[in-house]
């Protein structure tokens, strides 16, 4: 997919906040008065600091967090409103569509921090990372069926976290799930009071960056191959990958190191 630029404004510096800590590099949505809606400039920060990360070493985890009430409404609609031709809108589309994509190519996994609402491309976002984390307050929703739009680039994500008769529910009724509803359906991995949410985090990014990265890498590629390709094609690759995994220094190094009853010594 092309690259779309745009010149991104000095008032902009300050919308995305990159802050890395012991191999984890966390982003954090900062229009909390817009509710973090995904403007054009959120999307093109949102771009430079995924490509950024994707080539650094040092980060092993990515945690995607905001501020405000919100996790994240969905699209600047004022925004799209302003200059609604077709070119343009189409062109934002593919833009928020490529950022998407660039979360699961990213060799690093990444989590969700989901403190508030999460509502129709904001539950894309939630959907399309790796794995999530919300407190037992959060609420998620595609309403954009609500105002006349179908939520069609958010049901790409979230068919492949729900269940289809779930997501379609979601998507035809725009109606709001809570973040029990979400952990039960397959949209979080975890759901924990405010106070815990940070530690929640922490504790699961800590269990990553505890293994080995290149492995967590390939994994995550496998991963996402396997589950759309066919049954066979998938098996294939999952086995040549497998085979890979197997003679690489990482695994000799865990295999050897549970068999002499001892922790790895990951490189």
């Amino acid at each position: 997919m092309s690259a779309l630029p745009v010149p991104v404004q000095p008032s902009d510096a300050d919308i995305l906040i990159r802050r890395d800590h012991d191999g984890v590099a966390t982003l954090t949505l900062n229009r909390p008065k817009q509710y973090n809606a995904l403007s054009e400039a959120m999307l093109v920060a949102l771009q430079a600091a995924l490509d950024a990360i994707a080539i650094d070493p040092s980060v092993r985890v990515v945690v995607l967090a905001a501020e405000g009430p919100a996790f994240c409404a969905g699209h600047d609609l004022k925004e799209m409103r302003a200059d609604p031709r077709h070119e343009r809108i189409a062109a934002l589309f593919s833009r928020c569509s490529r950022v998407m994509q660039t979360l699961t190519a990213l060799p690093q996994p990444v989590i969700a921090r989901v403190h508030g609402l999460a509502t129709a491309a904001g539950l894309q976002l939630v959907a399309q990372c790796d794995l999530a984390v919300a407190v037992d307050s959060a609420r998620f929703a595609a309403s954009g069926i609500n105002l006349g739009l179908f939520c069609s680039t958010p049901s790409v994500p979230l068919v492949r976290n729900v269940p289809r008769k779930q997501a379609m529910e979601m998507l035809m009724t725009g109606d709001f799930i809570d973040a029990a509803t979400a952990l039960e359906r397959g949209l979080v991995n975890r759901s924990v009071p405010a106070e815990a949410l940070d530690a929640e985090v922490a504790k699961l990014a800590a269990s990553i960056r505890a293994k080995p990265r290149e492995i967590v890498a390939m994994g995550k590629a496998l991963f996402y191959r396997q589950i759309e390709a066919g049954l066979c094609a998938a098996y294939d690759d999952a086995s040549t990958v497998m085979a890979c995994n197997f003679v690489h220094a990482d695994a000799s190094e865990g295999v050897t190191a549970f068999v002499e009853k001892r922790k790895p010594d990951w490189r």
